[in-house]
């Protein structure tokens, strides 16, 4: 069972998922930087960029945001078909045309945000996708029989012309999804309705992105997480308010320790304070070293003090097993997405290969956020994705 703290002081506040006294998620918002990343907005194309197929959108925001062709287009399963990207952009919108988008990425000091057409809205079932007819599953969920039956109940309940990911809270649920999918359907049936004048030459906010401690009350259940600590009398009476609304959230104990330091528990401050450390050592003496990058973040796996008992592959594998464990809570901890590059230490047996792959996706699985392995490439390095859960803004 998990805990959350939530630490509001004079301007930042710090969002804290603590496990067995162990911090296992970190988020810092500042007051003055206002999260958009989920928003939905009606925008306005302004100017369209032939040579790299993608227009720029006011949004209303200090800068115009981006949308490329294949995010204007109608929605499509990528593992099953592709996007024509030789259709001429200026064809399917023009300069001054309305179009409703999502905020995919939010905006940092160089760009804009990166919008979308294809929405997503996330419930505590499912991800609802209207205006697609592409249902499917999450990866968590292994089982077929049960997949099958989740998408034959999703797809029996959904109104045509919406689309879902189903998420692995929904294992075993029925009813429940049922209620889920009602209540998702108003609350998007609410944002299009919202009035927009048709004269209207700005552009508007149709919806606000949930707060990140409502993100993680969706994600997480009253299973996994036993109590919420804060230290904001507001903030407390939101949460106890949403508690009341939400069946869910009943068991989950909702304590208010008002302007008190919350960090002092668990010695949160301190383990807050390694985050931001590039180097992370391991119990065996190895230790890896993590750089980010704007394109990529590279990990690097290093044997350190650890010289082994018997051979050099023993000692190499022991090494890169502890340190794949180890990758996957940084991940998840520092909350890193994009492309990640794992430069292990070369291993010559392909079945430790194959069982540091197999351990990495299995550690992964503790991640609430959506991964992809890709595997060893021909250099030897490790290739994954990781979709950020929320932007850490200092």
């Amino acid at each position: 069972m998990a805990e959350l703290f939530v630490q509001t002081d004079e301007k930042v506040r710090k969002v804290i998922l603590v496990e067995n006294e162990k911090v296992i998620e970190y988020y810092q918002e500042d007051d003055s930087v206002k999260r958009k990343e989920g928003n939905i907005y009606i925008g306005i194309i302004k100017d369209i960029i032939k040579g790299m197929q993608s227009a720029f959108v006011d949004i209303g925001t200090e800068k115009n945001s981006f949308i490329h062709l294949k995010d204007i287009l109608p929605k499509i399963d990528e593992r099953k078909e592709k996007y024509d990207e030789t259709i001429d952009i200026s064809k399917i919108v023009k300069s001054g045309q309305k179009i409703l988008v999502q905020v995919k990425k939010d905006s940092n000091e160089k760009k804009g945000a990166r919008v979308s057409t294809h929405i997503n809205l996330p419930s505590k079932y499912i991800v609802f996708m209207p205006n697609t007819d592409i249902i499917t599953v999450s990866q968590k969920i292994e089982d077929e029989k049960e997949q099958k039956r989740l998408l034959n109940l999703v797809k029996t309940n959904l109104s045509k012309g919406n689309g879902a990911i189903i998420r692995t809270s929904a294992e075993g649920k029925e009813e429940e999804i049922i209620q889920d999918i009602k209540y998702i359907e108003n609350k998007w049936n609410k944002i299009i309705k919202t009035s927009v004048s048709p004269d209207s030459k700005q552009a508007k906010l149709l919806y606000q992105s949930e707060d990140i401690v409502e993100k993680i009350l969706i994600d997480l259940t009253d299973k996994d997480i036993s109590k919420i600590t804060l230290n904001n009398k507001e903030e407390y009476q939101y949460l106890t308010k949403l508690q009341k609304e939400n069946k869910e959230y009943q068991n989950i104990k909702i304590e208010l320790k008002e302007k008190q330091n919350l960090l002092n528990i668990y010695n949160i401050e301190k383990q807050i304070e390694k985050i931001e450390n590039r180097k992370i050592w391991l119990k065996c003496g190895g230790f890896i070293t993590i750089d980010k990058t704007e394109a990529l973040t590279a990990i690097d796996v290093n044997t350190g003090k650890y010289t082994g008992k018997h051979n050099l592959e023993n000692t190499v594998f022991k090494v890169n097993k502890e340190a794949t464990i180890e990758i996957a809570k940084q991940l998840r901890l520092r909350d890193i997405g994009g492309i990640i590059i794992i430069d292990y230490i070369d291993m010559k047996n392909q079945e430790n290969k194959d069982e540091i792959e197999k351990i990495l996706k299995e550690e992964l699985k503790k991640d609430r956020s959506k991964t992809q392995v890709e595997g060893f490439t021909k250099l030897d390095l490790m290739e994954l994705t990781r979709k950020h859960i929320c932007s850490h803004i200092d």
